[in-house]
């Protein structure tokens, strides 16, 4: 899936960052066809011959070293998030293996964890980014538009990308869409480094970059970022604004599954309508309004 193109496009996009001045290479006045920095250069900087680095470049060396992989990340200043991500795509053999094709699941426990959660959004996801399970207040925070029980039916399950790039609610959810546009698809490059023959993550890759011409754009960036925590903006059309920040849990034993949760600053605004969200998602119907419930069926998979 991404790889040998995948790892020709990372370097490129990372090579094409860096002006030669911030690296201390001397240009010598000639005209720069490309931005950033040559092969050759690179190739300088890494301590590598320049046959070595296009044959990398070109995905043509499965058997780059620690060494040299670490050499190449301190060329190009990769973060920790890229460094992982050049050895996931430099070394496909070393990720992890296709993923099974039957649907993943939520453990009990996990599921009851997230049940007594009940002032706290939370929601579990697999590496794919669908949503295995969520408890009521992220359901009304996230897509109360939708069917509650979605997720424990896997034809019907709710993915997080899909729903951000191709459901019009994400536009009206996000007041920093772009902000978190980026952050989505920094976390969905990792994952596809991680996870390099999971046909089903790669029909999700697909299927985004061609109805979803703003994924299309980004992805070709190559960001690289694990978006484990921070904070998220909301504009909920039930209780108003929030800030929310957000941790990505691991779950170990599991391939790859993350538990998701929000909070709220103690005294805040943001917890007040929480509060309040969480009275409005104990009652049957979260929607607001027809207009809400008319675009349920555009965010499910």
């Amino acid at each position: 899936m991404d790889t040998p193109a995948g790892l020709g496009d990372f370097l490129r996009t990372r090579r094409a960052a860096l002006r030669p001045e911030d690296v201390g290479v001397v240009s010598y006045g000639r005209t720069r066809r490309v931005p950033g920095l040559r092969r050759e250069e690179l190739a300088m900087l890494a301590g590598v011959s320049v046959a070595y680095y296009t044959r990398l470049e070109q995905g043509q060396s499965a058997n780059a070293s620690d060494e040299v992989l670490d050499a190449i990340a301190r060329a190009l200043r990769l973060s920790p998030d890229e460094h992982t991500h050049l050895r996931n795509l430099a070394r496909p053999g070393r990720a992890a293996r296709r993923a099974a094709d039957r649907p993943a699941t939520a453990g009990p426990g996990v599921r009851q964890l997230i049940a007594a959660m009940d002032a706290v959004p939370a929601l579990v996801l697999d590496h794919r980014f669908d949503v295995l399970a969520w408890n009521p207040l992220a359901h009304a925070l996230l897509a109360g538009h939708l069917d509650f029980g979605a997720p424990g039916r896997p034809e019907e399950r709710p993915n997080t990308q899909r729903l951000f790039f191709l459901d019009p609610h994400a536009h009206e959810l996000y007041p920093e869409w772009e902000k978190e546009a980026r952050r989505a698809v920094s976390a969905l490059r990792l994952t596809a480094g991680e996870h390099p023959e999971d046909r089903r993550l790669a029909e999700l890759i697909g299927e985004l970059t061609m109805r979803s011409p703003r994924f299309a754009a980004l992805w070709a960036r190559h960001p690289v970022r694990a978006c484990t925590s921070g904070v998220k903006s909301f504009h909920h059309p039930v209780v108003g604004s929030l800030d929310l920040s957000f941790e990505m849990l691991r779950l170990p034993g599991t391939g790859g599954q993350g538990l998701l949760a929000f909070s709220a600053e103690p005294g805040s605004g943001s917890e007040a309508a929480l509060r309040l969200l969480t009275a409005a998602g104990a009652r049957p119907a979260v929607r607001a309004g027809g207009a809400r419930a008319a675009i349920g069926a555009t965010g499910a998979p």
